[in-house]
């Protein structure tokens, strides 16, 4: 039920999904399951292909997070972390309030032991053709320099994992190559990350460097604030050489919906942030990279690496 254009994108969505996925996979619809069953119906798709879990309330895009999951029990947020703590689900996605999304994350299956501040990461396409993850980009705006080392363990986790890259290579984004520049918490954080054997540091990434050339990294870790302006700056960038009807393969690979979503990581789960404007391409986006996390038994990874 979260979104812009809910649920009729989020049951599109899903019908795009599972005509990709392995029968092995069910997607399970949480919200008003008539609703969903009349988009089903309109589209002559069979209900028995998915499960539903019906609830009667929705948290709606501005509430204040914390205050509508309590107040709003039955709502299709607060259901599917409840499914999600219970084991009945393996993953939790959802377009819609954002805030809430992080408050279940955090307050229903909790962050993993020794991680200190969960994040989540986004995907930046490389001209190479390959990609990198980038974290955080917009949970923690203000970071210490051992949260970001801690960024770098949960990234590169993530890019070998989900992504396949061998030893991923992280660097720390910063105004400068060299160990000296940046302001105080990148300086730390350079003394902090140099000579580790946790993960592949190769050092500094400046911003010209994000999308290839210079430092090659797989991994580009900075602070959510940063993080979230490089991201909404790609998303200006990607709309600005559509309008101006300039795409070729590469810059088609900005189109946000061809990621799908965002995952929490360092939580005891898999969780998944979608734009609240997804459409129905973006859903089904989010869902197999869902299926992709299960898979990688990515939440298992994470706790063995900071047991």
């Amino acid at each position: 039920m979260g979104g812009d254009f809910a649920p009729r994108t989020n049951v599109e969505g899903a019908i795009k999904a599972q005509s990709e996925l392995p029968e092995s996979a069910r997607i399970v619809l949480i919200g008003d399951a008539n609703k969903a069953k009349a988009i089903l119906a309109e589209h002559n798709v069979e209900e028995s292909l998915f499960d539903f879990v019906h609830t009667t309330q929705v948290v709606e895009m501005g509430e204040h997070p914390t205050r509508a999951l309590k107040l709003k029990p039955d709502s299709s947020i607060s259901k599917g972390f409840e499914l999600l703590k219970k084991g009945e689900i393996d993953s939790f996605g959802s377009a819609g309030n954002s805030g809430a999304i992080l408050v279940g994350a955090m307050f229903s299956i909790r962050p993993i032991l020794g991680v200190y501040r969960p994040c989540v990461a986004s995907i930046v396409p490389k001209q190479d053709g390959k990609e990198a993850v980038i974290l955080d980009v917009g949970i923690v705006a203000d970071c210490k320099p051992d949260v970001l080392y801690q960024f770098a363990v949960l990234g590169s986790i993530y890019a070998e994992f989900v992504y396949g890259i061998d030893k991923p290579r992280v660097g720390l984004l910063n105004i400068g190559e060299e160990k000296e520049k940046g302001n105080l918490l990148t300086q730390a954080t350079y003394q902090l990350m140099e000579g580790t054997s946790d993960f592949n540091f190769v050092g500094n990434v400046e911003g010209r460097d994000i999308y290839g050339g210079g430092v090659d990294a797989d991994v580009i870790v900075c602070d959510g604030f940063t993080g979230n302006v490089v991201l909404k700056q790609a998303e200006a960038f990607y709309k600005l050489i559509a309008t101006r009807g300039l795409l070729d393969d590469y810059f088609k690979r900005f189109n946000y919906e061809n990621y799908g979503a965002t995952p929490v990581l360092g939580v005891n789960g898999n969780v998944l942030l979608a734009h609240g404007i997804s459409s129905a391409a973006a859903i089904k986006s989010m869902l197999l990279l869902s299926r992709d996390l299960v898979e990688a038994k990515l939440p298992q990874k994470i706790q063995a690496a900071f047991k």
